[in-house]
């Protein structure tokens, strides 16, 4: 979608005069004619682009500049301002539910006491919370009018210096700053908001206790899941989770500050080996990151030494992190070896705050470190910093949410002829200024998403809330498990030096925004109708439809007024044709990149990654296949599993025939940008799955493999023991025992092709990687009903032989 009909078709009624005109600046790069159209020469050439026109059109981005920022400023005030009325009445209503005398019998009269006529009632939190819900719409509402109004300046100029060659970005960049309406942090106002409505929905009574409580228990199934997050929906997605979680504070005496969700960590690696960089992206049993942490400011006396070891599945062992803490100042002294351990936890000894067997555990840990970075020549490479804003109920672990903005990776290392961290255990010339413009672009990586980090824990056989499985399938998020921040970041500002790379990494291009569909799930103002989100349909009203004369002047009409009723016009028809796309288009998966690349022819490969196909076509069949009859579905699954078994016969024939194979050209690779032949680059295909932008690997385990292969082996077995049973009848049977062989022997035959075919499709696609349905629900039926049939007749031939005997 262009960015003229996305701007149309997310309008919101209250704000929609307040918008950048983004159509009418375009039409304002548009000098006249040289010479009047013709019918020969509709388009002829136009004027060039002289001073007077860049100055109308400075003159007129100016004014849409300080029309957007004004009021942009003057709706940050209203929600402040709401925000602040809110908290008082919420603390009202909270200071009388404390002062809530107790309960005492009425008077004779039967009229409820005086005292008990002040206590708030329902009524009274169910109208804080409708209150509270507006001013989250109105913070959503004012986060996404910011955005599309930052990226419409953006859009306008890049197409002024292009179509013009006059270069406007860096002298209204500076207007950008000088009237910044982008950059209005909106997480003190989420934070508020969180404290305020947690209160409304507890009634009052939040819940309180050690937000770290609950990560000793056993007794359940962990799962954690990370995903990404567009710029665009940050705002809402923090918005949508606070209504169900309070943003975890850790001081909550102390007033928020932007530095207080800054986490920054230095990994350490050995820059020529880079063992923990493989062990971590292959995820090898036992493999370690070790990286130090501090939250907040560089001034920050606290540091973390943590050590994360990974741990197969079939050890029976999960993954652990474990950490201890160091002051900054010995921090150099500890990584060279000059500090012992036990000097590290001297002063931990003597407070007497831990046990002695907890201290024993974390010198090991300390031991362990100390030993391994000084032996495998650790040394640091990669700094990461963001900003975390973290969702749970403290003392409640079963549900824990973060969010990560503001990613950004940066070089640590000496290397490349360059001192940046020198002697020291982090650079000293950077701190959580972030986005970190001092440094060149070679020692920084902005990486273009948030990350969304879930983790449940929940009873074995629970499900998740069902809010939570909203969220996760939303068009918000999506899903890339195992994305490390130090793998990225390593991977991508060592460029020369790492060879193997994620999954993730060839499709970062890809823009995982998906179009929004019907739910119950998102951002809603109280009493409204369910809709994509509160700022989808700029001329919807449950009330009436409104048309051009709504908006007509009672007096003159005005070039304003004209040109606010063609705006209309505009938006109503791009809402028409967007929400007949809807209609015709697959819900949050319209074609992207990497589905446009699938549709290219692709030259096999023997040698190269395979390739990876969404089953889009199998769920098509599955949905018309419901609407048919029981037989038509039998007959239809008959046919498909004859046509397969053929089609891997024929594969399996190929095999065996002798065919000519082409011999690589020297010099041609796979990775090169075209063939050997000077032909069109051959590209590599990553295919989502329906619904999803990035795919994701199957990771294929070797039991696996034993699987299909013990599968087959019984299947051969019972094909040899069915055979045996047939050879037993046709030796020592007697002529009725003859078509009861012949029977078990067809049967056998064919079961044992049957098991060979199915074999050698199921080996197939686990080389492709392919997500099938692997189990087999028509063999076992099929081979259970022939041996029925068989013995069945068998004991009829045998009766009838016996009854021919006794006449």
């Amino acid at each position: 979608m262009h960015f003229g009909q996305q701007l149309r078709t997310s309008l919101l009624k209250d704000y929609y005069y307040y918008y950048i005109s983004y159509e009418h600046l375009k039409d304002a790069l548009k000098t006249p004619y040289e010479t009047a159209p013709t019918p020969e020469n509709t388009h002829p050439n136009r004027r060039a682009w002289n001073e007077d026109d860049e100055k109308d059109f400075v003159a007129e981005l100016e004014a849409e500049l300080d029309k957007v920022w004004t009021f942009q400023r003057v709706k940050s005030g209203e929600i402040v301002r709401r925000i602040k009325a809110s908290e008082k009445e919420v603390n009202e209503v909270i200071a009388r539910l404390e002062r809530r005398p107790p309960r005492r019998s009425s008077n004779p009269t039967g009229t409820p006491a005086a005292e008990e006529l002040d206590i708030p009632t329902e009524d009274d939190f169910m109208l804080l919370e409708e209150d509270l819900s507006d001013v989250i719409a109105d913070v959503h509402d004012l986060a996404k009018f910011t955005q599309l109004n930052y990226t419409g300046f953006q859009k306008i100029i890049k197409k002024h210096d292009k179509q013009t060659q006059w270069h406007l970005k860096p002298v209204f960049a500076a207007r950008l700053k000088a009237k910044p309406f982008f950059q209005d942090n909106y997480d003190a106002f989420i934070v508020k908001l969180s404290k305020l409505y947690d209160l409304v929905r507890t009634r009052g009574h939040p819940i309180a206790g050690d937000s770290a409580a609950g990560g000793g228990q056993q007794n359940f199934v962990r799962q954690t899941t990370k995903y990404w997050v567009h710029a665009d929906n940050i705002t809402e997605l923090k918005l949508i989770i606070l209504k169900h979680l309070p943003v975890l504070v850790f001081n909550a005496s102390k007033e928020f500050e932007a530095k207080d969700s800054a986490i920054s960590s230095i990994y350490y690696d050995n820059p020529e080996t880079w063992e923990l960089y493989m062990g971590r992206l292959q995820k090898t049993e036992g493999a370690e990151a070790i990286r130090l942490r501090w939250y907040g400011g560089m001034d920050t006396e606290t540091v973390f030494v943590e050590r994360k070891t990974h741990r197969e599945d079939w050890t029976g062992e999960k993954s652990v992190k474990a950490r201890f803490s160091l002051k900054e100042k010995n921090v150099n002294a500890f990584l060279n070896g000059s500090m012992t351990v036990e000097s590290v936890f001297e002063k931990m000894r003597k407070d007497g705050k831990k046990d002695e067997k907890e201290i024993a555990n974390l010198e090991q840990l300390a031991r362990e470190i100390q030993y391994r970075v000084l032996t495998r020549k650790l040394v640091p490479v990669t700094r990461s910093f963001y900003n975390r804003t973290a969702f749970q109920l403290p003392g409640d672990a079963r549900v824990r949410i973060s969010l990560d903005t503001e990613l950004t990776m940066t070089r640590e290392d000496n290397m490349d002829g360059r001192t940046r961290a020198g002697k020291n255990w982090r650079r000293m010339d950077i701190g959580i200024d972030y986005p970190f413009s001092q440094l060149p672009p070679e020692d920084v990586e902005r990486f273009p998403y948030a990350v969304l980090e879930v983790k449940l824990q929940t009873q074995a056989g629970q499900e998740p809330p069902e809010w939570v499985r909203e969220l996760i399938s939303s068009h918000l998020v999506e899903a890339v498990p195992k994305f490390s921040k130090f793998i990225h970041g390593t991977a991508t500002m060592f460029p020369t030096r790492i060879h193997l790379l994620p999954f993730w990494m060839p499709q970062m291009d890809i823009d995982i925004r998906k179009e929004a569909i019907k739910t119950h799930f998102g951002i809603q103002r109280p009493g409204q109708t369910v809709s994509y989100t509160t700022s989808d349909d700029a001329l919807d009203d449950d009330s009436d439809d409104l048309t051009e004369e709504d908006y007509e002047p009672t007096g003159d009409r005005t070039p304003e007024s004209d040109q606010g009723i063609q705006r209309l016009r505009e938006a109503r028809d791009a809402m028409e044709q967007y929400e007949q796309g809807l209609t015709t288009a697959e819900p949050a998966n319209s074609l992207d990149i990497e589905e446009r690349v699938a549709a290219q022819p692709l030259v096999e490969q023997p040698n190269d990654y395979p390739i990876y196909d969404s089953e889009e076509e199998d769920s098509d069949a599955e949905e018309e296949s419901r609407h048919q009859s029981l037989w038509q579905r039998g007959r239809s699954k008959v046919n498909h599993h004859v046509v397969l078994i053929s089609n891997f016969f024929g594969q399996a024939l190929g095999y065996v025939k002798p065919t000519p194979k082409p011999t690589p050209l020297p010099g041609s690779t796979s990775n090169a940008a075209g063939n050997a032949l000077g032909g069109p680059p051959i590209p590599k295909r990553f295919k989502a799955p329906k619904g999803k932008r990035i795919h994701v690997p199957v990771r294929v385990e070797p039991k696996v493999h034993f699987a299909a292969e013990r599968t087959f082996l019984s299947w051969l077995e019972f094909s040899i023991f069915i055979g045996a049973m047939a050879g037993t009848l046709l030796n020592f049977g007697g002529k009725s025992s003859f078509g009861a062989a012949l029977g078990f022997t067809i049967l056998a035959v064919v079961a044992l092709c049957y098991s060979m075919g199915l074999y050698l499709w199921r080996v197939e696609m686990i080389k492709r990687r392919r997500a099938v349905k692997y189990h087999d629900s028509w063999g076992p039926t099929v081979l259970c009903l022939g041996l029925l049939a068989a013995t069945i007749t068998n004991f009829v031939l045998v009766m009838r032989e016996g009854e021919e005997l006794y006449r």
